[in-house]
């Protein structure tokens, strides 16, 4: 009996990495056929970059914003909390590369909660000029269709908030670097698709996009500051209002980091404990997703049996079908150029993977950047919306 429930428990991660190769090939469709000019009213953005540190590629990253198809103005707010933090002397030199573009600095040490990343963006935000607001974190490289895409993503009906997947690139060689791409790109992409192609409404973090008078509504970033998972509160509360939170069809590109072993698992660690703590049911079932870890299991339980040597390696030839289709389906929508799929490593890459998810639920203390941080469940009561002047309407 064991022995079936193996092979059943292998049969579904497997044919939930291929669910998740079609949810990829359908964006990717979806992405192709979105026109390439920039929304007819194209109007004014602020993109408020959050930077803290020297990271890989920084100048890079933040100068494909500075190179956007799109017919309004935008400003680039780029802020900072350290006077000292090298990651300024990086902005100003992208602030010097594109004089006439509208970029501003911001400097202040000033705290507002647990949340650094939220607290910079509250000290952007005096700053900010325009109505429609896209927060975009510091390691984002982006096409140049990005903005054009998320805006006129926003525009639809009912849109309140609106995100983006990513995929990866490494900053260094090395089996670590390879490790967090295979997460991105081959785990987390296809899952936040399929996600999205069952009706969930994620935020993912990358790129927040939203009108003021919705941040407005929801409480502002006051409200998500003292939140680990800033991201997936943003999104409950936009969705309470009635609006929805939509995938934008483009796909940056994030360099990861991490070059040694212990760094990437203190940032996996992270995003477990902040996925687990908001939905932790649901989180713990995804350990069903890794086919090669019960194959592996099941070689283990069977000593080697026949049946279990088949299914070991047909695990590892599905994920490494789909892995290669995926890295294929969106070469064409990437950022910058994707590196050769690690198939060897897929093994690996699973049972890393199961090892984060059991892990994150011993505690619910994370690491970010230096600083020690507990994952929570978000809030348990949105803020009363705010009425304007245009929604009379619903004084009634």
């Amino acid at each position: 009996m064991f022995r079936y429930l193996l092979i059943a428990l292998t049969l579904f991660g497997a044919l939930q990495a291929v669910a998740g190769l079609l949810a990829v090939r359908l964006f990717a469709r979806r992405a192709r056929q979105m026109p390439s000019q920039a929304p007819r009213a194209a109007p004014a953005v602020s993109i408020l970059k959050p930077i803290c540190g020297d990271e890989v590629h920084l100048e890079a990253a933040i100068a494909t914003f500075c190179t956007q198809d799109y017919g309004g103005p935008v400003q680039l707010l780029i802020g900072a909390q350290d006077a000292h933090d090298p990651a300024l002397a990086i902005a100003r030199r992208v602030q010097a590369r594109f004089p006439d573009m509208d970029i501003a600095i911001i400097v202040n040490a000033a705290w507002h909660g647990c949340n650094r990343k939220i607290a910079n963006l509250m000290n952007m935000m005096p700053f900010a000029k325009h109505d429609v607001l896209v927060f975009a974190d510091s390691d984002l490289h982006v096409r140049q269709d990005y903005l054009a895409a998320v805006v006129r993503t926003l525009e639809q009906p009912d849109c309140g908030l609106v995100t983006t997947a990513c995929g990866a690139e490494p900053a260094a060689r090395g089996i670590t670097p390879l490790l967090g791409i295979a997460h991105i790109t081959h785990s987390f992409l296809p899952g936040a698709l399929l996600g999205a192609a069952v009706g969930r409404q994620d935020c993912l973090g990358g790129t927040m996009a939203l009108r003021r008078t919705t941040l407005t509504r929801v409480g502002g970033l006051a409200a998500l500051v003292n939140h680990l998972a800033d991201d997936n509160v943003l999104g409950s509360l936009v969705c309470r209002l009635g609006l929805a939170v939509r995938i934008a069809p483009t796909l940056p590109v994030v360099v990861v980091q991490e070059r040694r072993l212990q760094a990437l698992w203190q940032h996996e660690l992270r995003w477990a404990r902040t996925i687990g703590a908001m939905a932790p049911m649901v989180f713990a079932g995804s350990v069903l997703q890794f086919p090669v870890f019960w194959a592996v299991v099941a070689l283990a339980v069977s000593r080697g049996a026949g049946w279990a040597i088949a299914c070991f390696l047909a695990a590892w030839g599905v994920r490494a079908a789909v892995a290669w289709s995926i890295d294929r389906s969106v070469r064409a929508l990437r950022a910058r150029p994707a590196p050769p799929a690690p198939l060897w490593l897929l093994p690996l890459r699973d049972f890393l993977s199961v090892a984060v998810l059991v892990a994150s639920f011993f505690n619910d203390e994370v690491v970010w950047r230096g600083h020690v941080m507990r994952a929570d469940r978000g809030p348990t009561a949105l803020p009363e919306p705010v009425i304007f002047a245009e929604d009379e309407s619903l004084r009634a």
